[in-house]
C-alpha cells in the first residue's frame, strides 16, 4: 500500500466525539507498552505521526488518523499497567469497548502483542472479548527483530497455542518487517466493508 497521506485528526474522549463521515476504521488494541505508535509510525511511515512514550498508557483518548482520505487508523487507549488512577482505568475500559461494541464503522481489530512474551491474562480477555462478539480481528506479533528467528519461531507458537482461532503475525517496526503482509489484511478487510 503506498501511503499517500496520514494525518492526525482528532482525540475522542466520548462518544459525541467519534468521526462522523462514515469512513471504513481499523482498530490497534494492545497493551500499553506493545509497541501501538512505534507499529502505526512505521506502517505509515511517517516519524512521529502517532506519539511514542516511555511512560506506557499515554494514550488516553481515541485517537483518529486519516490514512489516504479513505480510512481511519483509530489507535486505542493501551490496557494494563498505566499509572493512572482505578477509576481512570475503568473509564478507559468503557470508552473501549463502547468503541468496539458500537461502531458501524470498523472494518478490522489489529490486536497487538508482545512477541517476547506470552499473552497475558489481559491479552487473553481482550481477543475472547472479540471472538465472542464476533469481531473481525487479526494479531501481530510486535517487536519481533528483537528475538533471534528461531526465538521467534518459538514464540510465536506460544502465540498461537494460546490464540488458536485468530490469524498470527509478526511486525517490527524497526526494520518494517511484516509492513506488506499487514497491509494487505487492512486492504482485504477494508474492500469487505465497502461491498
Amino acid at each position: 500500500m503506498k501511503v499517500t497521506s496520514a494525518e492526525f485528526v482528532k482525540s475522542a474522549f466520548e462518544r459525541g466525539h467519534w468521526t462522523a463521515d462514515g469512513l471504513p476504521e481499523v482498530a490497534f488494541l494492545g497493551r500499553s507498552n506493545v509497541g501501538k505508535s512505534s507499529l502505526l509510525n512505521s506502517l505509515l511511515q511517517r516519524k512521529a505521526l502517532a506519539r511514542t512514550s516511555n511512560t506506557p498508557g499515554r494514550t488516553q483518548s481515541i485517537n483518529y488518523f486519516l490514512v489516504n482520505e479513505k480510512v481511519y487508523f483509530v489507535d486505542l487507549p493501551g490496557y494494563g499497567y498505566a499509572k493512572v488512577s482505578k477509576s481512570m482505568r475503568a473509564d478507559w475500559g468503557t470508552m473501549a469497548e463502547e468503541y468496539l461494541s458500537e461502531r458501524q464503522e470498523l472494518a478490522l481489530c489489529i490486536q497487538l502483542i508482545d512477541s517476547r512474551h506470552k499473552p497475558t491474562t489481559l491479552d487473553l480477555q481482550l481477543h475472547e472479548w472479540l471472538l465472542f462478539n464476533n469481531k473481525n480481528h487479526i494479531v501481530v506479533a510486535t517487536k519481533s527483530d528483537k528475538l533471534s528467528r528461531n526465538e521467534l519461531q518459538k514464540q510465536l507458537r506460544v502465540i498461537e497455542k494460546a490464540l488458536p482461532e485468530s490469524k498470527i503475525l509478526s511486525y517490527s517496526a524497526s526494520t518494517g518487517k511484516g509492513r506488506e503482509a499487514l497491509w494487505s489484511e487492512i486492504e482485504d478487510a477494508v474492500k469487505k466493508k465497502l461491498r
